[in-house]
């Protein structure tokens, strides 16, 4: 895609200020009892992130003809689910990360305890979130809802959680390894690419296609997430680098070998590009936004 022909930069600044002010709006404030929990959830929510769930699913709902109001309640319920798994991804008992985005885990800042609150706070905030939309034609606040339940229950999200803690210090194969990625990254992602259409009432052809995009680019940008704790340092990550070697967790790179990491997640970007063609170039923002992802470790 020709680079002059989509500002991903400035849909990206936007779609964050967007995003934001929305979220800001729908979280108590940190004046509001129990102050301490309000002031967790906000630090972790606000801590700096890419926003990158909220704004595919604000592209996908562009890409059939909706609108980012429609979207938005949809947007800001995944990126809380997001921010909770990776408060409770950081704690001791499960990753023990002391940095996340350049700052202080909220554990390290909160304590353990206030962290887990924290967490299982924002993942009920973001069914709140949800329940505020106001439902489409083909897709009632019951799909809405079950949606965002079967992403981030104990068959994707939390699976994939589960089998990463489990494979850890053993040998397991490629097969398991996707299945861990498929969960802990791709569900989620997909999810927002498929609500973002939801919320613009889109077709079952279209609904598909953002299905094999969001599933391909997840499991992608979770590919090159493998590569980059390789080769980057904590600073150029915002969070602690090498931290999947001392762990001795499976990744890409130990199982396949960095070559054929890189190859793979361009064949699964191609794919994801390939699924946009529906759209008949109306998805200059996923694409561009598909791009982004791939070229992370350039």
């Amino acid at each position: 895609m020709p680079e002059g022909r989509f500002d991903l930069k400035k849909f990206l600044e936007a779609q964050t200020l967007s995003v934001n002010r929305a979220l800001s709006g729908f979280l108590p404030s940190t004046s509001t009892k129990p102050a301490t929990i309000h002031k967790a959830m906000r630090y972790s929510l606000f801590a700096g992130g890419k926003r990158m769930r909220p704004a595919v699913c604000l592209a996908a709902a562009e890409a059939c003809g909706g609108t980012e109001r429609d979207a938005m309640p949809l947007a800001c319920s995944v990126e809380c689910i997001h921010t909770y798994s990776l408060i409770h991804d950081d704690l001791p008992a499960m990753d023990n990360d002391d940095f996340r985005r350049g700052k202080p885990t909220n554990h390290k800042v909160f304590g353990e305890g206030i962290a887990v609150l924290a967490g299982d706070a924002l993942l009920t905030q973001a069914f709140e979130i949800a329940a505020l939309s106001k439902g489409w034609p083909r897709y009632s606040h019951r799909d809405i809802i079950l949606e965002i339940a079967r992403a981030s229950g104990s068959l994707q999200l939390i699976a994939g959680q589960v089998a990463d803690l489990e494979g850890e210090g053993k040998k397991i194969s490629a097969a398991q390894l996707k299945y861990i990625h498929e969960r802990k990254t791709s569900a989620l992602l997909c999810c927002s690419v498929r609500l973002g259409g939801m919320s613009a009432n889109c077709t079952a052809a279209q609904l598909k296609a953002l299905t094999d995009f969001g599933y391909n680019v997840g499991l992608a940008f979770q590919i090159i997430d493998d590569i980059l704790d390789i080769t980057q340092t904590s600073e150029q990550l915002g969070k602690t680098a090498g931290k999947d070697t001392a762990a001795k967790k499976a990744t890409y790179p130990s199982i396949v070998g960095m070559e054929k990491s890189r190859i793979l997640a361009k064949q699964l970007t191609a794919r994801a590009f390939g699924a946009l063609k529906i759209f008949k170039g109306k998805a200059v923002a996923l694409e561009a936004l598909a791009d982004y992802l791939l070229r992370r470790d350039r």
